[in-house]
């Protein structure tokens, strides 16, 4: 494919930026934004991604199909995708949080109706600069959506089986956003009891918070809380396939909802850098749901 044509399905802040890189190395990128937020409509444009209205639209034209959706949707989207695909064959690229078991039932899914999948995990922030973020691909064709021209982004193929990617994914998040979720407690736990600055001073002291950034880390986790939910519940289920225990990550989702629940902002986009923790905390502390606030 010289010029190949990518079909999007999700622009959220992600899904948009993702989209940008593919347009900034060649590639036609088209979306289908029927019914679609404002926000959504939003990033897509500023991403320069070409409207073409619907899924079957979409389907129809593109040659790749990179699926960025909020793990709880993976498989909806799936559905829906292989309802719709009509005699057209996309090679479709599954990029969600998702558990090794949900990608291969994914992967079935879509071969009922003769679409091929290829496994898929992102790691790092949405691209909006060069080398901070990294795709894992795998599956038989993952060297095919490697070689996609994503500008700036980093592609690894782990190897030829569907949901190997996804357990690179499951792995890290659950250090990543685990992380984030036990300082949320920690730091709500400790606004709670009055001792906030005792405690910043000894997890700064380590390295482990950046005070002046503390504030706009768990704001920010608050706006993506509620997509973060089916994330924990996904690497429960990774675990559990290992035979380990689950149920911390089924914990770090109860965590989660509730920081959805009370979110500052509705997206992250919103959160301002220099937003105070003390802020924050006082916002999570209060009674009722937030304005911010999104469950999924």
């Amino acid at each position: 494919m010289s010029v190949p044509v990518v079909g999007l399905v999700g622009a959220g802040e992600m899904g948009s930026a993702l989209g940008a890189r593919l347009r900034d190395g060649g590639a036609r990128v088209v979306i289908a934004l029927d019914g679609r937020s404002a926000r959504t409509r939003s990033l897509a444009g500023e991403a320069g991604l070409a409207d073409v209205h619907t899924l079957e639209a979409l389907l129809a034209e593109a040659d790749v199909v990179l699926s960025v959706v909020p793990p709880g949707e993976a498989a909806r989207v799936a559905v829906a995708v292989a309802a719709s695909a009509g005699g057209n064959r996309p090679l479709v690229v599954d990029l969600n949080a998702i558990a090794p078991g949900t990608a291969r039932q994914i992967a079935e899914i879509l071969a009922r109706t003769g679409l091929e999948t290829v496994d898929g995990s992102i790691s790092g922030p949405p691209p909006h600069a060069a080398g901070r973020t990294r795709i894992y691909l795998s599956g038989p064709r993952a060297s095919e959506v490697a070689a996609l021209p994503f500008e700036g982004v980093e592609r690894v193929v782990v190897g030829s089986e569907i949901g190997l990617a996804s357990a690179v994914k499951m792995s890290t998040a659950s250090v990543y956003k685990g992380r984030v979720a036990v300082l949320a407690q920690a730091l709500r736990a400790a606004y709670a009891n009055g001792v906030l600055e005792y405690v910043l001073d000894d997890l700064a002291d380590t390295g482990l918070v950046d005070r002046d950034r503390a504030g706009s880390t768990l704001a920010r986790a608050s706006a993506k809380a509620w997509r973060y939910v089916d994330e924990m519940r996904e690497i429960a289920a990774t675990q559990r396939a290992a035979g380990l225990p689950s149920e911390l990550f089924q914990a770090f989702a109860a965590v989660y909802a509730d920081l959805a629940e009370r979110a500052v902002t509705a997206s992250p986009e919103e959160v301002r850098d220099d937003i105070p923790l003390e802020d924050v905390l006082g916002r999570f502390a209060s009674d009722g749901p937030s304005p911010g606030a999104r469950v999924s």
